[in-house]
């Protein structure tokens, strides 16, 4: 048996159903879960109907490398988004299933187990970031979040650190803050990976979800691009269909960027054996091209985060995030004893931050704030927010 394994923490979910051992759930409520991050809106009806007329394709096995169609679907939606990127849908592209087993299999591929290796990642995270890590034999770095930016406090990383440092996740906007990393902070990321030589893998798969329409958060390739560069030297992008299509059960989604990492990462890829079914492929390539239904997703967000901020007024202290679809609130108490006492009592399910972080430099970032996934339609959003707000006026 691998002895990795046996460092892997509890998922967070797994903490939660702990957390919740012996509590009862008044019968009377319905059950609203605003714990997980999975979209509930409608999938786009013609992509389903694109994957109903492709099933056929289930004669033929798949290539690792997707079909050039899908690559340059990809591609074209890059550079339409993050203006002024230009990707080689060749050689810059590369389809997964999904990011979150994209972004565990990268760290395999890209660490050298053998070197004293850093992985860093934000602090809070996507639990992903960890595993991966530990998994590849490296030692995760956390950086901690501050508490009023929600951005990764990356000049507190010391030289010697950087040196050591061979991946470097970044999650933008953030999970579960929803802070976004300005062009210039992601440039310097840039900067500092090419200085000392380190990959940088940014998680994107919130960046179609934002308040603002004329002000989508930007990416990692248009940082590089905005310097000059389209090889986006050790930088890779990870992209997805699940929050942008509401299509989390397809496990579609892109990793994009340096083609020398992603030519080593397909190397991987071809004995991993994770190639992307056909009738995924074509229904994919649907939801790449279309722009009209992850504008009408916005609003919806948009609605909610509106209507459940007013419902809970000033009950409880709320700033809606800068993107994605998370609220991220500080709690009157703590934020697990928060949790258990609300679903004892309102039969609503939310998910406490510490369960999101480590302990770092004398303190856990997550500790005595909850995460609200605005994932639900939007009366049962508001019908959370409505008995949030009861909870805290009793005490």
């Amino acid at each position: 048996m691998n002895p990795r394994l046996d460092k892997l923490q509890p998922y967070p979910f797994a903490r939660l159903q702990s957390l919740f051992d012996g509590v009862q759930a008044p019968p009377d409520k319905t059950p609203i879960r605003l714990s997980i991050g999975e979209p509930q809106h409608a999938p786009p009806p013609f992509v389903l109907d694109e994957m109903a007329n492709s099933l056929p394709r289930l004669a033929q096995y798949p290539t690792t490398a997707g079909t050039a169609e899908l690559r340059s679907a990809c591609a074209q939606w890059l550079q339409r988004r993050f203006q002024p990127a230009r990707v080689d849908a060749q050689s810059q592209v590369l389809p997964v299933n999904g990011t979150r087993e994209a972004l565990f299999a990268f760290a395999q591929a890209m660490v050298d187990p053998a070197a004293d290796a850093l992985v860093m990642s934000p602090n809070p995270f996507y639990q992903i970031y960890e595993g991966a890590a530990l998994m590849a034999g490296a030692t995760p770095r956390f950086i901690n979040c501050e508490a009023d930016s929600g951005l990764p406090a990356f000049d507190q990383v010391s030289a010697a650190e950087w040196a050591r440092c061979q991946l470097l996740y970044i999650c933008t906007p953030g999970n579960p803050t929803g802070a976004v990393l300005s062009l210039q902070a992601l440039q310097q990321l840039v900067r500092l990976a090419r200085e000392y030589d380190f990959i940088i893998a940014s998680d994107e798969c919130y960046t179609e979800i934002y308040p603002h329409e004329n002000d989508p958060p930007p990416g990692l390739l248009q940082a590089c691009a905005a310097m000059g560069d389209d090889s986006y030297s050790h930088c890779v992008v990870f992209h997805s269909l699940s929050k942008r299509s509401n299509l989390p059960g397809l496990r579609s989604g892109f990793v994009a960027g340096d083609a020398d990492v992603l030519a080593a990462f397909l190397q991987y890829r071809t004995y991993h054996g994770c190639a992307m079914p056909g009738h995924h492929q074509a229904a994919s390539i649907a939801a790449w091209s279309d722009e009209a239904h992850v504008r009408a997703n916005r609003d919806a967000y948009r609605e909610k985060f509106s209507a459940v901020i007013a419902q809970l007024g000033d009950a409880l202290p709320l700033q809606p995030p800068a993107a994605g679809f998370y609220l991220w609130p500080q709690t009157p108490v703590s934020d697990t004893q928060f949790a258990r006492d609300l679903y004892a009592s309102e039969n609503v399910v939310v998910l406490p931050g510490r369960y999101l972080a480590r302990e770092c430099d004398g303190r856990n970032p997550g500790a005595d704030r909850v995460r609200m996934a605005l994932v639900a339609p939007l009366q049962e959003c508001v019908e959370a927010a409505a008995r949030i707000a009861a909870f805290l006026e009793r005490g």
